[in-house]
């Protein structure tokens, strides 16, 4: 070997690796750009060199192979890089999983408990101060008896509080209801809504009613209804008054019930309108998940080659870069490129053994059966002296693909249908092997005795991925295990939290309703008030003292924990989607790029899929932030892309390595 040989060589070993590196530290894109500059100076070198055309299509080819080799190991390494780092994050975290449920349980609870007791007790006020400075008798019995049944409906609402429910059994006609009870001019344009909405929209009125009994005395209030497509609009508004008394309140109604619209998707404005004030909420209408993103676009439209299946397409290119590019690189021209017609069947055939490559991890069989097609079609070419060089030869060079394809095989297929791979790949391999020249003899013997000699590697390859298989199996078997028992303790935490706030916090606001029902029994309207403002007050310590408990642990790294991480940044989290457990490497990155983009005011909505996770928000401030986005999406195999308004989505996929039955 001279010296220009060995300079060339050691010039494109550290080529290779430089991409390699680059495809394992930088994002794909700045990674693939560099292996197209590669390919393309490979090419200009070759030219430059005075090669013959042949032999330059023959550089461009092979170094396009190895580029793209080098390439997808980089990312595989990265890939697995981030895999290491999201499971190391995971089991730190994991411990807190418990706590922010009960924490997240905590604060329904005391959202509840401000809608379910304050909204009564106010009622009660209300009522009761109104007939004590009008000192009739008939008002009085009528506040009394209105304070008896008001009570007793906080009693058995607060009684039921710890029974988890989703969603409110609610509907317009209860919206109707409260309408009318609070004397209100009510006005609604919407037919019928999802339970989901209508019981949001239940909620957003009950609030702002109860608002306005307190500070907006003797004032006229209007409430509207309103559907436009895909959204309830909900105003409620007053015309001003006179506040009850000071204190009243629990000064976290609006502000609590604005963070659970943001959290279904929705908006809640309020503020003054004139002399008296108004709250606007805008409700999504709940709809089932469809798989498909904002906009209709199905979810496949990001693209593919960044993520786990770029190995995949790298030994496309691979394998088409040695069956045609190699023999390109011979002293004269091919006899398969002698010509127009001689060309094309070579061409054709490579690419169709080939290509089938791109689906080895996705679709294993059928990738198999149109490699072993192309083989037998091959073979029926050969035959009829169409092709050039013969089967058998090109079997023995590049049968590595019908290789990888047993190991794929193993790996992903049951085992009944992984266990016809070897079988196949030896009697085809056996066929082709047995059309040689050089076979005296009988060739079926021949075909049967190459057959058997095939199926050594082949099945030792097909043992080999069913091996990785289990291996992965027993690994996914343990993290469920661990998910499973991590589920479990959150739900004892959950249960501990409703049952410490049922036996304190609950029983605390029962005892005073339950007081005002005694004192409302006996008649006794001045202890009707006091209990009623007693309990308001202590409810405002109560909520004050549940909302204080937040401690300084970092929420966990999942989807999930984004809420709470929302929480701390003062922004809101919207979750759209069905509820689905998501894998530990997309839920930590996602966790990661929620992170990088939540700040003061922002909203972020986390999108739920069968495919994977998307976050849309505003872009992030600050020198390199989104740069490190793009880098935590990068790593998963994810993208970031901006939106028609400037905002940023970021798309993690879920890889599911299952094996098909």
């Amino acid at each position: 070997m001279d010296g220009g040989t060995v300079a060339g060589v050691a010039a494109s070993t550290a080529a290779l690796l430089t991409l390699h590196l680059l495809a394992s530290h930088r994002t794909a894109g700045l990674a693939a750009a560099a292996a197209a500059g590669a390919v393309a100076m490979a090419t200009a070198t070759a030219a430059a060199a005075g090669l013959r055309p042949w032999n330059v299509a023959g550089t461009a080819l092979v170094a396009a192979g190895a580029a793209a080799v080098a390439w997808a190991l980089g990312r595989s390494r990265k890939r697995r890089r981030a895999e290491r780092s999201a499971l190391a994050a995971y089991r730190t975290g994991a411990p807190q999983i418990p706590r922010f449920a009960a924490l997240a349980e905590r604060d329904r609870l005391a959202v509840e408990l401000h809608d379910v007791a304050a909204q009564r007790l106010t009622a009660i006020v209300v009522s009761a101060a109104a007939a004590q400075r009008l000192a009739d008798p008939e008002r009085t019995t009528a506040a009394l008896r209105h304070a008896g049944t008001a009570a007793r409906q906080a009693i058995a609402e607060l009684d039921v509080l710890t029974d988890h429910e989703d969603e409110r059994a609610a509907d317009l006609d209860a919206v109707a209801a409260l309408a009318a009870e609070a004397g209100a001019h009510y006005e609604c344009t919407a037919a019928a809504v999802p339970a989901p909405t209508a019981a949001l929209a239940y909620r957003v009125v009950r609030e702002a009613l109860t608002n306005a009994a307190r500070y907006a005395r003797g004032s006229a209030i209007r409430i509207a209804v309103e559907a436009a497509p895909g959204v309830v609009t909900v105003t409620v508004g007053d015309s001003g008054g006179t506040a009850l008394e000071p204190r009243l309140g629990t000064g976290h109604g609006l502000a609590g019930l604005r963070t659970t619209v943001a959290a279904a998707g929705g908006t809640l404005r309020y503020g003054p309108d004139g002399p008296g004030w108004t709250v606007r909420a805008e409700l999504p209408v709940a709809q089932a998940a469809s798989g498909r993103t904002p906009g209709g676009t199905p979810d496949h439209r990001r693209p593919l080659w960044r993520g786990p299946t770029a190995l995949d397409w790298a030994l496309v290119v691979l394998a088409v870069a040695l069956s045609l590019g190699a023999s390109l690189l011979s002293d004269d021209v091919p006899d398969s490129f002698r010509g127009l017609l001689p060309s094309v069947p070579v061409v054709v055939l490579s690419g169709l053994h080939a290509v089938p490559l791109g689906w080895r991890s996705r679709a294993p069989g059928a990738g198999l059966v149109a490699v072993l097609s192309a083989l037998v079609l091959w073979w029926g070419c050969d035959r009829a002296g169409w092709t050039r060089p013969p089967v058998s030869d090109i079997f023995l060079v590049y049968w590595w693909v019908e290789l990888t394809f047993v190991f794929s095989a193993g790996a992903y297929l049951a085992v009944r249908r992984g266990l016809m791979a070897p079988v196949a790949v030896a009697v085809t391999g056996g066929l082709a092997l047995a059309s040689a020249d050089g076979i005296t003899g009988s060739r079926t013997a021949a075909w049967a005795a190459l057959t058997g000699l095939l199926a050594v590697p082949s099945f030792a390859l097909w043992w080999l991925g069913l091996a990785t298989a289990r291996r992965r199996e027993r690994r996914g078997a343990v993290a469920a295990r661990g998910r499973e028992w991590l589920e479990r303790d959150a739900d004892a935490a959950v249960r501990d939290q409703r049952r410490l706030i049922a036996a304190g916090l609950l029983r605390t606001a029962r005892q005073y309703a339950a007081n005002v029902a005694d004192a409302a029994d006996a008649g006794r309207l001045d202890t009707v008030l006091d209990e009623a403002r007693a309990a308001l007050g202590a409810l405002r310590e109560l909520l004050r003292d549940l909302r204080g408990r937040d401690g300084a642990s970092t929420p966990p790294p999942t989807v999930a924990g984004i809420a709470a991480l929302a929480g701390r940044y003062g922004a809101t989290v919207r979750y759209r989607g069905p509820h689905r457990a998501v894998t530990v490497v997309v839920g930590v990155a996602a966790y990661r790029v929620a992170a990088l983009l939540l700040a003061e005011g922002v909203t972020l909505t986390v999108l739920r899929l069968d495919a994977g996770v998307e976050l849309t928000a505003p872009p992030p401030g600050g020198p390199g932030a989104l740069r490190r986005v793009r880098a935590v999406a990068d790593a998963v195999g994810g993208t970031l892309t901006r939106t028609d308004d400037d905002a940023v989505r970021v798309w993690l996929p879920e890889v599911f390595p299952s094996r098909s039955g």
